[in-house]
């Protein structure tokens, strides 16, 4: 079976190898996907419903729809493309919109807050249809701008995971558009027809939002050096921890000899993408004396052995 176009074949190509690099589906799966109706959502249903039929393996899709409640919203337009399609979908009205106001931080970011609320939604129905994945529509360029805002205002150096297991380990959330930029998502969108369906809330496009301020940066950036984009997503896969300053990722040599936090380090490294270094790097104190961690840290900062001058047990 023939891709419909060089850029279907071109994007099949892409969400195949993110599928594959990160172990994204297995036989049998049935994955949910999260349609909002813009134009990533469509892109990324359409090419997991092109690659299902090419797939070595079976695994079928569920489209559901978060209605977050605001006025004007066309979700019929989605029921009626998708059931033109012969795809399945699940639309969940909800009040999202009514009650951003109330839980909204001062000078928080209402798109951070929403996509937070959906996603619990989302969580929630996944086991309500069977799903044994979440699939969103987060594309690369949605890598490079997380990278951007947590750098610039979160003071921390992370993007988002391409296959996130949750917390308590009972939904796995993948990205298959990791590879595919901005405009292929919207032109395979466009190709195909796909109304692309404006959330209507009142924030949506607005300029001043930090999102919309770094993607502007980022545009300007390729524009003015071609390749720019790529080089920031190869980046994220291409990580030196010996060469950044977080402590938690180089810990004293002394402290790595041990063997308990040699199995709690090797433990953080499976589990990358879902385990809190936070609370990995927590867990490492207890398991030496206390004059023993401040020795090790002391003899890093001056080269002599033993405990800083004036230390105390």
């Amino acid at each position: 079976m023939s891709y419909s176009s060089p850029l279907e074949s071109r994007l099949a190509k892409k969400v195949t190898r993110a599928l594959a690099d990160y172990q994204m589906l297995e036989a049998g799966d049935r994955v949910m996907v999260g349609l909002s109706g813009g134009k990533d959502s469509w892109a990324l249903i359409a090419l997991l419903d092109v690659l299902r039929q090419r797939a070595p393996f079976e695994f079928s899709i569920v489209a559901v729809n978060v209605d977050s409640g605001y006025k004007d919203y066309e979700h019929e337009q989605i029921r009626d493309a998708c059931r033109a399609r012969g795809w399945e979908l699940h639309v969940e009205h909800t009040q999202i919109g009514s009650v951003m106001d109330d839980l909204l931080e001062p000078n928080a970011t209402p798109c951070s807050l929403c996509a937070r609320l959906r996603r619990g939604v989302l969580y929630r129905l996944a086991d309500s249809v069977g799903a044994t994945k979440i699939a969103l529509g987060h594309h690369a360029d949605d890598f490079i701008e997380t990278l951007l805002l947590n750098l610039f205002f979160g003071g921390s150096l992370k993007a988002m995971p391409a296959k996130l297991v949750s917390d308590d380990r009972r939904h796995v959330v993948i990205r298959p558009l990791v590879g595919v930029l901005e405009s292929e998502a919207r032109a395979y969108t466009k190709a195909h027809r796909l109304p692309i369906i404006s959330c209507c809330c009142p924030a949506c496009g607005d300029l001043s939002l930090q999102r919309q301020r770094i993607k502007r940066l980022v545009l300007e950036l390729e524009r003015e050096h071609p390749g720019v984009k790529q080089s920031m997503l190869t980046a994220l896969g291409n990580v030196v921890p010996s060469h950044l300053v977080d402590r938690r990722l180089n810990p004293p040599e002394a402290l790595r000899a041990d063997p308990k936090v040699r199995a709690m380090l090797d433990r953080t490294d499976e589990a990358a993408g879902t385990a809190h270094a936070d609370e990995a790097f927590a867990a490492l104190i207890p398991i030496v004396s206390g004059r023993q961690w401040r020795a090790e840290i002391g003899r890093g900062a001056s080269g002599a052995s033993g405990a800083p001058a004036g230390d105390e047990a």
